[in-house]
């Protein structure tokens, strides 16, 4: 997806216009890594580390165009996730414009800062409020260290006159260089809820998730951080989280993958989505709360990986 030439310079990052005349945000580090969102959806649809490789999936069928939400980078999945309940498959945030909010403070690099941050807002539309009546403000600041570590801070605040409920998700598409010399380390032993069996629930029995077939789950009170291994590139992405319990891992696999228009029939090789999500419990809001949720992505050589599991707490 190319970068349109009109730009404007903000502390911290760059707004510019992709080729459908879309709003988008750069942040670059000093180091060289980038990251780019799209003001439709609040979507991140590219993050290159600082040797500028694409470390996101994106498809190369994907649609860039509302309302269809892009098949790859990070949709944010809100108010729910999946199919289960009555709006759009995996709620209608990642299919809105929203807007860079001019209230937050930027954060910029230097002034003891390592991170350049833009913030996000989005309101509910009188459509929105007609297929979900609830009025709310979905806040996300998307982040970029001087490392080239992407973290994405969501925030939801009822500002309604009565309680309700929502899932949440960063639906990620990571760029792996062949499905099957992938493994996901840190979700051994939990109970998963499988898509592909009317969400009925398992244990997990291997000591990491292998793939060989379209895997569709739901892993349960998962930990903090986990670590997804990619053999071939000699690169482990490490996955830690806030206030997501769960962990969705999904590859459609070639049969799907040939029913899906904007995904390429042998596209399931290269990417592998694994979410921070809340999903299997709908978080609730009283009057005037706010539920925050943090995910926070590395990517480092495998050998230097095995650190990271044992060390969680860092967002």
């Amino acid at each position: 997806m190319s970068m349109g030439h009109c730009s404007e310079q903000r502390p911290g990052f760059e707004v510019t216009k992709d080729w459908n005349g879309a709003d988008q945000v750069a942040i670059r580090s000093p180091r060289g890594a980038s990251v780019r969102v799209c003001l439709h959806g609040g979507q991140v649809v590219s993050w290159k580390n600082d040797r500028g490789e694409e470390l996101l999936f994106t498809s190369s069928k994907a649609i860039f165009k509302p309302p269809k939400a892009t098949r790859g980078g990070i949709p944010i999945c809100f108010p729910q996730f999946g199919n289960c309940g009555t709006l759009e498959q995996h709620g209608f945030a990642r299919n809105k414009i929203w807007t860079i909010d001019e209230e937050a403070p930027p954060l910029n690099y230097g002034d003891n800062n390592n991170k350049a941050s833009v913030d996000l807002l989005l309101k509910p539309s009188e459509d929105d409020l007609k297929c979900w009546p609830h009025c709310f403000e979905l806040r996300l600041r998307v982040s970029l260290s001087m490392d080239g570590d992407l973290s994405l801070i969501s925030r939801v605040r009822n500002v309604n006159g009565k309680p309700f409920s929502f899932a949440f998700a960063y639906h990620t598409y990571l760029s792996v260089s062949d499905i099957s010399e992938v493994r996901i380390e840190g979700l051994e032993t939990l109970d998963y809820l499988d898509n592909l069996s009317q969400r009925e629930r398992f244990t997990e029995q291997g000591d990491a998730i292998t793939f060989e077939s379209e895997v569709d789950r739901v892993y349960v009170g998962s930990p903090g951080v986990i670590a997804v291994l990619d053999h071939e590139k000699k690169r482990t992405f490490i996955i830690r989280k806030e206030g997501l319990p769960d962990i969705v891992v999904w590859n459609p696999w070639e049969k799907k993958s040939k029913t899906m228009a904007d995904f390429g029939d042998d596209e399931y090789k290269q990417m592998l989505c694994v979410d921070a999500a809340a999903v299997e419990r709908a978080i609730t809001l009283k009057p005037g709360e706010e539920w925050t949720g943090k995910l926070e992505l590395s990517a480092v050589p495998s050998t230097n990986c095995s650190d990271h599991l044992d060390h969680p707490g860092r967002l």
